[in-house]
């Protein structure tokens, strides 16, 4: 499984040079609506099975969480499901908020 950190992610996303992941939360939805990245998609993680065809397989997809957990257990599971471009954010949003936007509210 790929992994990229925080501060790779703020680098790759203000890559105007190339075309932007799909950033996917599959966070509860209460935990996406006290913090998330901007432009991210909620998808909890109990969703992903029934959900996940509604995902670009062509696009590049990083998979966002807490700390990285559960979103490992999602990019495992997209890649059994044939998906080749998934990516899992170490350390998931609270990684981001410690080292990319302080101002992001923690939990």
């Amino acid at each position: 499984m790929h992994q990229i950190g925080p501060h790779d992610l703020a680098e790759r996303l203000g890559d105007d040079s190339r075309a932007a992941p799909l950033l996917l939360d599959v966070r509860e939805p209460w935990e996406f609506q006290f913090c998330h990245i901007e432009g991210s998609v909620e998808m909890p993680m109990g969703s992903v099975p029934e959900r996940h065809a509604e995902l670009d397989r062509d696009r590049e997809v990083v998979v966002i969480c807490h700390h990285g957990g559960r979103s490992a257990q999602v990019c495992m599971f997209l890649e059994h499901q044939g998906f080749t471009n998934v990516i899992n954010l170490a350390g998931g949003v609270a990684g981001w908020a410690a080292q990319v936007d302080p101002r992001m509210p923690r939990y």
